[in-house]
């Protein structure tokens, strides 16, 4: 191999070329501000910080998984309960992480390789449970898990709790449990009670900041405020 041995002037030029070469290169944050890349995954996140990203107040991914299991996956039987295979469901949070860093969230489509509907439910639902701070905050944990004996006071408090919620927090939850309801709806095909989706989603939406040995009474109350926000959704939601 030849070596080239420049002089001391052309030396000079090309540092001066190569310095002016990089001062032109635009900064991490212009590009970031002109939308080239975006500030974070979707995966592992914190629901606000999301939504802000994406000018939102119900993630794109969200939203995306939602109208393609209303479009083709109501009536499939274990719908939510049934595992999608594992190595998938990765691959296809691989994608949204990238499109989300890399260009416009509407890229990404779930129709696009015909992405199996146990696929979809299982991302949907990882998505929820890596959140920094589940769809529940923490802070209002032990409100909604409060027992109230009247029925209609139950009700009330309810509504008032989820109308403390930040909009991103609030408008996703109620995005996600109308999802829900029309699922329970196709019950008589895909088998999903309210109960069984309660005790699929009440772990991964509502949990303590930290974790104790009263491990098992939480699951059941998640499961209880998961049902009662489904089969009380028009009046805590609409009214």
């Amino acid at each position: 191999m030849k070596i080239i041995h420049l002089s001391s002037s052309d030396q000079k030029k090309v540092r001066t070329k190569l310095k002016k070469f990089l001062l032109k290169r635009p900064t991490l944050q212009s590009v970031k501000d002109k939308g080239y890349i975006r500030g974070q995954n979707v995966f592992g996140c914190h629901l606000h910080n999301l939504c802000s990203q994406e000018k939102t107040r119900v993630p794109s991914f969200v939203e995306k998984c939602i109208r393609t299991v209303e479009k083709r996956g109501l009536g499939i039987d274990g719908l939510y309960r049934v595992s999608g295979n594992l190595s998938v469901i990765q691959k296809l949070r691989f994608k949204a992480d990238h499109v989300s860093l890399c260009v416009s969230p509407e890229d990404l489509d779930l129709e696009e390789g015909n992405w199996d509907i146990h696929v979809i439910t299982g991302a949907l639902k990882l998505f929820f449970r890596e959140l920094q701070e589940p769809l529940f905050p923490y802070n209002l944990f032990n409100d909604f898990i409060n027992e109230i004996p009247d029925y209609y006071n139950k009700i009330a408090h309810m509504r008032n709790l989820v109308r403390s919620l930040l909009p991103p927090n609030r408008e996703t939850m109620e995005a996600l449990f109308s999802h829900l309801r029309k699922v329970i709806q196709h019950g008589d095909e895909n088998r999903m009670t309210v109960q069984n989706v309660a005790i699929v989603f009440g772990p991964t939406l509502l949990k303590p900041e930290v974790e104790t040995a009263n491990i098992a009474t939480y699951m059941v109350f998640q499961n209880q405020i998961v049902e009662f926000l489904l089969n009380e959704f028009q009046s805590i939601f609409h009214m």
